[in-house]
C-alpha cells in the first residue's frame, strides 16, 4: 500500500479549480522510512563523500576548486531554469565585464547568493540555516533578473503551479496560507536530533523543499543551493565541493520523474536511492577532476619556469590563472599591480609556453585563455539544444 505523503486542499485560481498538495511533515511516517533498503547507496555515497574530502585536503590551493566548482554549479543551476550563458561566458564577463547581459547577471547573482549564505553560516554573528537566511538568499538569487517582480526574498502570497494552466498544471504546491507552518516543520527538522544518516536527510530536505515551493520564483535554484549549504552545514565537507545540478540536468526527465513519485505514491525511498546515486557520481566526478586539474597546473608550471621568455611576473601570473583563466593585458595589471609592458610581457611568456591562448575576436580587449584548464573545467557546462 503506497504511503500517504500528504493530502489535497481544493481551491479556485483564476476560475480554475486545482488540487493544491500539501506534504506531510518530515520524515516519512505509516510506514516509516525503509532505510535498509538504502544501505548498499548510502554506504556508496558516504565513501565517495569522502574521498572528495581527501582529495581537497591534497591539493595546495583549495581556493582554486572552489572557484572551479562553485561557478560550474551557478551556470548549470541557471541553465536548468533556462538560462542561455555558459561557464565561458560567465569568465569571460568576469575578465572584460561588457554590456549587460541578463543570463550572465543571473549567475553572478548565483554566485553573490552562495557567497552570501556560506559567509552568514560561518560567522557566529550571522544568521542561521534558517528560513530567513532563506528568504535573504533568495533575495540576492532574485536581484535585478527574471522573477525580479515576483517579491524577492518574500514567502509567496498567492498560489503557484508548475507547468500549463492551473487548472491543468504539472503540480500545484501548497496554498499560500499553508507555507509559513511548512516552511516552520522544514526549520524544525534540518535542526533537529536524527537517527537518520544527514545525507537521507539532506535528500528529505530536498525533496520537501521543492514540493512547498515557497518562492514565485527561483525554487529551483535555492533548492539545489540548500543541498550544498546542508551538507557543510552538517560537517559532511569542510568546504562546499559538491552539487548536484549537473546529475540533476543530465537526469533531468528522472529527477521529476521521482519527485512527483513521492507526492502521488510517498515513494521516499525510490527518490532517495536517486538522491544518494547523484551524490556518488557527483563526487566521483570531481575527485576525478581535482586529480586532472592538479596534474594539469603541476605540468603547465614547468612548462612556464622552462620557457627561455619566463620572468618572475610571468611565474606570478600563471599562479592565479586558476581562479582567473580568462585575462587581458589591463587586467593582468591590476592583478599584478604592475605596468602595460611589464603585463603584456608575462602573457607573451606564458603564450610562448603554450600555456595561453588569444580567444579570437572577443569583446573589446584582447583576451587570453588558459585553454586546456578551460576545456576540462567547462565539461557539461555547455548548452543543450531542446
Amino acid at each position: 500500500m503506497p504511503r500517504i505523503s500528504g493530502l489535497y486542499d481544493r481551491t479556485s485560481v483564476g476560475g480554475e479549480e486545482v488540487a493544491a498538495f500539501i506534504p506531510a511533515p518530515l520524515p516519512p511516517s505509516e510506514p516509516p522510512l525503509a532505510t535498509e533498503k538504502l544501505v548498499p547507496e548510502l554506504q556508496r555515497a558516504e565513501a565517495a563523500l569522502a574521498r572528495l574530502e581527501l582529495a581537497s585536503a591534497m591539493v595546495p590551493s583549495i581556493s582554486w576548486f572552489l572557484y572551479s566548482f562553485v561557478r560550474k554549479e551557478a551556470v548549470v543551476s541557471s541553465q536548468i531554469e533556462g538560462t542561455q550563458a555558459t561557464l565561458i561566458d560567465l569568465l569571460a564577463f568576469e575578465a572584460e565585464p561588457a554590456a549587460d547581459s541578463a543570463d550572465v547577471q543571473e549567475i553572478c547573482n548565483y554566485l553573490d547568493a552562495v557567497r552570501f549564505a556560506r559567509d552568514q553560516l560561518s560567522n557566529p554573528q550571522g544568521l542561521p540555516l534558517t528560513v530567513r537566511l532563506l528568504n535573504e538568499t533568495h533575495r540576492r538569487l532574485m536581484k535585478g533578473v527574471r522573477g525580479q517582480k515576483k517579491l524577492p526574498g518574500e514567502v509567496r502570497q498567492s498560489q503557484n503551479w508548475i507547468g500549463g494552466t492551473p487548472g491543468k498544471a504539472v503540480f500545484v504546491p501548497p496554498p499560500p496560507h499553508a507555507v509559513p507552518d511548512l516552511l516552520g516543520e522544514l526549520e524544525r527538522f534540518i535542526h533537529a536530533d536524527s537517527p537518520l544518516a544527514p545525507l537521507v536527510r539532506a535528500g528529505l530536505v530536498h525533496v520537501q523543499f521543492e514540493t512547498i515551493h515557497p518562492y514565485l520564483d527561483g525554487n529551483g535554484r535555492l533548492g539545489r543551493l540548500l543541498i550544498a549549504l546542508l551538507l557543510e552545514h552538517w560537517r559532511l565537507l569542510s568546504q562546499p565541493l559538491l552539487y548536484l545540478s549537473s546529475f540533476f540536468k543530465q537526469h533531468r526527465a528522472e529527477y521529476y520523474r521521482r519527485l512527483g513519485a513521492v507526492r502521488s505514491d510517498g515513494d521516499f525511498e525510490g527518490w532517495l536511492a536517486f538522491f544518494l546515486e547523484g551524490v556518488t557520481v557527483v563526487a566521483n566526478e570531481a575527485v576525478a577532476a581535482t586529480r586532472d586539474l592538479f596534474a594539469m597546473v603541476t605540468a603547465d608550471r614547468e612548462k612556464v619556469l622552462a620557457a627561455k621568455s619566463s620572468s618572475l611576473t610571468a611565474a606570478r601570473l600563471f599562479e592565479l590563472l586558476p581562479e582567473h583563466p580568462i585575462v587581458t593585458i589591463s587586467g593582468v595589471g591590476t592583478l599584478l599591480k604592475t605596468t602595460k609592458p611589464t603585463a603584456t610581457k608575462a602573457v607573451k611568456a606564458l603564450v610562448d609556453a603554450d600555456v595561453l591562448v588569444e580567444r579570437a575576436g572577443q569583446g573589446r580587449a584582447r583576451a587570453f585563455a588558459y585553454g586546456a584548464y578551460l576545456e576540462r573545467l567547462a565539461a557539461g557546462t555547455e548548452l543543450v539544444t531542446r
